[in-house]
């Protein structure tokens, strides 16, 4: 199997705009995408982080390298287009990864009530 990056997508949503909502809600999305996909965190090229724009007591990315260590790992934070029938409170992420996985074996994850954001699409529909 050959080396290839990878992206690798979660959300979220936090339940206040709160530091510690914000952080509890990123680390568990994070520990999840992880888990699901077996990530060695020294594979990990990249991570950009996205929030709505009613997010903005914490930067998500902080919560990687406090909570769990990711010092190595290129981070960023941005805020997400405000369309105005988007989800709110939402907290998104893309993980770069150097991994062996085809692409059908990522596992995206979708937590607290943002499952709907990826709904696989079927062709004619």
């Amino acid at each position: 199997m050959v080396m290839m990056c990878r992206g690798f997508r979660g959300a979220t949503t936090a339940s206040a705009n709160t530091k510690a909502a914000i952080n509890d809600a990123t680390e568990e999305m994070l520990r999840t995408l992880v888990d699901a996909n077996d990530i060695d965190v020294d594979s990990i090229a990249a991570a950009s982080f996205f929030v709505t724009p009613d997010l903005n007591a914490e930067y998500p990315a902080s919560v990687a390298r406090r909570r769990l260590g990711w010092t190595y790992v290129a981070l960023t934070d941005s805020v997400a287009i405000d369309v105005p029938y988007g989800l709110p409170m939402c907290i998104r992420v893309l993980i770069l990864v150097n991994t062996e996985k085809r692409p059908e074996e990522i596992k995206n994850v979708y937590l607290r009530g943002t499952e709907h954001l990826r709904q696989r699409s079927v062709p004619g529909s």
